[in-house]
């Protein structure tokens, strides 16, 4: 299965995008804000860049996981359905514990992609619907022993 993530609006403190699955819309996106990091950079380079914790992860290709408990979020009611097991995105570089979560403003974010409906300003909506629709999606994929990548632009 193939994620895509179009950055379309990048502003200062926050990022929209479209998340498409094996090319078909799915949903928007919130980031962090988007420094130009890209994957093929240096972990130095990227370093140098990066804000902590306000800062898009590099655009390129990454592995998702799905069966990674995540410590932060394992005890949260929201994700107790799914065994704190939130899609992770692997060996992003200069980042850790990057994941596909429930949000809504670019405080929410810490370098992760919020899933939900741009309907306001710096911000994604209905994001627990949104996850709860997607989740299912990704867990399928994953049962059945496909490869998830995701690829932000």
């Amino acid at each position: 299965m193939k994620l895509s993530l179009q950055r379309i609006a990048r502003k200062p403190g926050y990022t929209i995008g479209k998340l498409s699955i094996d090319g078909a819309y799915f949903c928007d996106t919130l980031e962090d804000t988007d420094r130009g990091l890209k994957q093929t950079m240096t972990v130095e380079e990227i370093k140098r860049l990066k804000q902590a914790g306000i800062t898009a992860i590099p655009a390129g290709t990454y592995y998702v996981l799905m069966h990674i408990v995540s410590p932060k979020y394992s005890t949260r009611d929201a994700y107790k359905h799914i065994g704190g097991k939130l899609p992770r995105l692997a060996n992003v570089p200069g980042y850790d514990g990057v994941l596909i979560h429930i949000g809504n403003y670019p405080k929410d974010t810490e370098g992760c992609i919020l899933v939900g409906k741009n309907k306001a300003v710096g911000a994604v909506l209905e994001s627990t619907e949104t996850f709860n629709k997607l989740y299912p999606i990704l867990k399928a994929a994953d049962d059945k022993g496909e490869q998830i990548t995701i690829t932000i632009e």
